[in-house]
This record gives C-alpha cells, sequence and structure tokens, in this order.
C-alpha cells in the first residue's frame, strides 16, 4: 500500500510539474528593429510651399521642381557670352544639412562647358547660398543630412 501511494505520489508530481518545467528558453524580450537602411529618408526635404504635401512621392517631385525652378531664376540674372551652342546637362550635387541648409558639394560637366562659361562653378554656388532654408529630410523622427545630384539643362545659343 505504502508503494502504490508512494508511486501515486511521484507520478502526480511529475505530471503536474512538467509544464512548470521548460526545457526551451522563452524570449520575452521586445526585439528591436536596429536595421537602418541609410538610402532612403521617411520624409523628404521641403520647401514652405511643398510641405502640406501628405503623399512622399508628391512631396519629393514638388522639392525637385522647386530646387530646379529657384537655381534657374538665380542663373537666368546673368548674362553668357559663348562662342558656340550649348546643349548639356551639368550635374550639382547638393548637400542638404540637418538643419535646412543648402552646401554645393561639387559639380560635374564637359570640357566644353569648362571652356565656354569658366565662371559657371562660382555662379552655381552663389544661385545654391541664395537658396532659402528649408525643412530637412526625416529619418525616424530625427532631421538628418541628406545629398542630392541634381541635374540642370544648360541651353545656349549664339
Amino acid at each position: 500500500m505504502f508503494l502504490r501511494f508512494y508511486s501515486f505520489l511521484v507520478l502526480l508530481i511529475f505530471i503536474t510539474s512538467c509544464d512548470k518545467l521548460s526545457f526551451t528558453k522563452k524570449s520575452e524580450n521586445n526585439v528591436l528593429d536596429t536595421i537602418v537602411d541609410f538610402s532612403s529618408v521617411d520624409v523628404f526635404p521641403s520647401f514652405k510651399n511643398c510641405d502640406s504635401i501628405i503623399d512622399k512621392q508628391d512631396k519629393a517631385t514638388c522639392f525637385r521642381a522647386t530646387i530646379h525652378q529657384k537655381i534657374g531664376e538665380e542663373l537666368q540674372q546673368y548674362t553668357f557670352t559663348i562662342k558656340d551652342s550649348i546643349d548639356e546637362v551639368v550635374y550639382v550635387d547638393l548637400i542638404i544639412n540637418s538643419d535646412g541648409l543648402f552646401i554645393l558639394d561639387s559639380t560635374q560637366y564637359s570640357e566644353n562647358i569648362k571652356k565656354e562659361l569658366p565662371k559657371l562653378d562660382s555662379l552655381l554656388k552663389v544661385s545654391v547660398q541664395n537658396l532659402p532654408k528649408i525643412y530637412p529630410a526625416i529619418k525616424r523622427g530625427i532631421p538628418v543630412t541628406t545629398k542630392y545630384r541634381l541635374p540642370i539643362r544648360i541651353q545656349l545659343s549664339e
């Protein structure tokens, strides 16, 4: 009888305690998303006229159109004297810092434009400096510095 009772007690302990013992470690810690895509931003930088646009692509389009317009207006203030007609694309690399200020990083254009418009670099620098302060790009709720390559078509006739 004692053996039966003892066997029953041991069996009861094993049955009730098996669910309390865990052979696999359960982690209830929340996993933080630590992978950050540095090639894109959550919110594009924007001028005041683009700030009310909600759609990400529409805001980017508005930003590009506005910056082209403003740099074009600045460049059209100058008179250029050339020997041959020009119809080429100049690439302007801009940095927009986390304070919303523009910095001319570099320019890329052909030897023909260098020869015909030797002061283009300094004119682009002045044009970029005259751009208004904008709202910077945002990544995960933090203003970030971004870099943009802006193609500008130069069309001049003799």
